[in-house]
């Protein structure tokens, strides 16, 4: 990249980061009057919100931004206009995988409950010339189930391996390039390896359902439905590309909110829409039952590693899980005592003033947890600004929140390991839950660069 270049964009996020700090100095809500000490000074006030910095695109190279401009509506309008026009053997085949988090926004949208709404999305993708449509819980599954069998690893490695512990969690794309870029050496030995949702799910549809279809991976186009736009930025990974079949997991991922608006663009209402539903995986007839998993409307990683482990490592049965609240609604812990011992201390930090704290206490040598679930949106995954984003101000609406807080929370929750579809799956595509294909398909690495290099300015730890 040209020094013009660098200098340009290192303009931008200097500006970027003096309107952010502005801002939330004006607004208030964000903003309190917040003391630490960083580097031995007294730091006040507000700094630079996570999901501003990760908006900005100073940061990203050419081929990044190319490969991110690619990932909207009208590339997707485009393969579907091509499948129209050439013939059938030449057609792609385009797969539509709907995170759980989005469908509570089309509910609401909708004014159905979310099963009803899941059905009428999918008539809505097939009328256009989606040929499947998928809902991702049986990837979260995985991901969760790989995200326990690590944790438990981890923890029984902790007296003789200094980064075992903590363990962050990894589903979030936007605390992931933070830390990459960031952060660094400093939290990336510490993140769970298991592939987010969407990524498992991208192995599940080019690998095991194309060879299903009998189909090469390459002749599948693969659409994603998520809630945040830093699901885009995942999608583009180096790692999450075949380079032999010239093909990615994930082709392309788009907004909740850019689906309602390619329905409206169409001028197609709910009324008329069919009732539609959601295609198996395995291929088996019937509906598709949908489910959550638990989690406070994203997918639940600290509940369920939090249960798993208090029966696995302490033979204890733990059946609801409290909450204490700590700065604020989104840094909370939850805590497993025994006969006066503390054996657990987890933690749900989310947003990145909450993630300023984090670190700085990790590097002071201060961080009392073994694992904490890390999300760079407040309110976790339903709050994604591809969903939740408010028309005027860019704020959260929290009203639309509230109200897909209350849809999701109707749907069952179930244990993935009481899930047959993971177990079958465990067996007949990756040959065992510890077998390499497994270990290759559900795992990932990160790398860390380094600080002196990336650290943003006027972000200061």
């Amino acid at each position: 990249m040209s020094g013009v270049k660098i200098a340009q964009r290192k303009e931008k996020c200097e500006n970027c980061t003096k309107q952010c700090n502005k801002k939330q100095g004006e607004d208030g809500a964000n903003s309190g009057p917040e003391s630490e000490e960083v580097n031995g000074q007294l730091i006040e006030g507000p700094r630079l919100l996570l999901s501003a910095c990760l908006s900005c695109d100073g940061c990203l190279s050419d081929e990044e931004t190319l490969k991110i401009s690619q990932q909207n509506l009208e590339e997707v309008e485009r393969v579907l206009a091509l499948n129209k026009k050439c013939d059938a053997s030449k057609h792609k085949v385009v797969v539509a995988s709907v995170c759980p988090q989005s469908l509570p926004f089309f509910a609401v949208q909708f004014g159905l409950d979310i099963n009803e709404a899941a059905h009428k999305l999918c008539s809505f993708l097939k009328s256009i010339g989606v040929k499947f449509v998928f809902d991702t819980t049986v990837a979260a599954g995985f991901s969760i189930l790989e995200t326990q069998k690590e944790f438990i690893q981890r923890y029984r490695r902790r007296h003789h391996d200094s980064q075992a512990l903590p363990m962050f969690t990894s589903s979030c794309p936007g605390w992931i390039r933070y830390a990459e870029r960031v952060l660094g050496s400093v939290v990336t030995p510490h993140l769970c390896t298991a592939r987010s949702p969407q990524q498992i799910m991208g192995c599940l549809v080019k690998d095991y359902f194309s060879e299903q279809q009998k189909l090469s991976p390459e002749r599948i186009y693969h659409v994603v439905v998520a809630p945040c736009f830093d699901k885009k930025l995942e999608a583009v990974r180096e790692e999450f590309y075949n380079s032999l079949l010239e093909t990615r997991d994930v082709d392309c991922v788009l907004t909740s909110k850019e689906i309602y608006r390619l329905m409206q663009k169409r001028k197609i209402s709910v009324e008329e829409l069919g009732s539609v539903p959601l295609d198996h995986l395995q291929g088996e007839g019937g509906d598709v039952a949908l489910m959550r998993h638990d989690g406070r409307g994203s997918e639940g990683f600290l509940e369920h590693v939090f249960k798993h482990t208090a029966k696995e490592v302490f033979a204890v049965d733990v059946q609801e899980i409290t909450y204490k609240t700590l700065r604020n609604r989104d840094f909370q812990e939850v805590t497993l005592e025994k006969d006066g011992e503390t054996l657990l201390q987890f933690a749900a930090i989310y947003g990145f003033r909450n993630i300023q704290t984090l670190v700085h206490r990790m590097k002071k040598g201060r961080l009392p947890y073994q694992l904490v679930e890390v999300l760079s949106c407040p309110g976790g995954c339903l709050s994604g600004r591809g969903q939740a984003e408010s028309e005027v101000g860019g704020r959260a609406d929290k009203g639309l929140v509230q109200q897909m807080e209350e849809v999701y929370v109707s749907l069952p929750v179930r244990l993935p390991e009481l899930n047959p579809v993971l177990n079958k799956l465990y067996q007949d595509w990756l040959h065992g839950p510890d077998s390499d294909q497994a270990s290759k398909l559900l795992h990932t690495e990160f790398k860390g660069q380094s600080q002196s290099n990336t650290q943003p300015p006027h972000m200061e730890w």
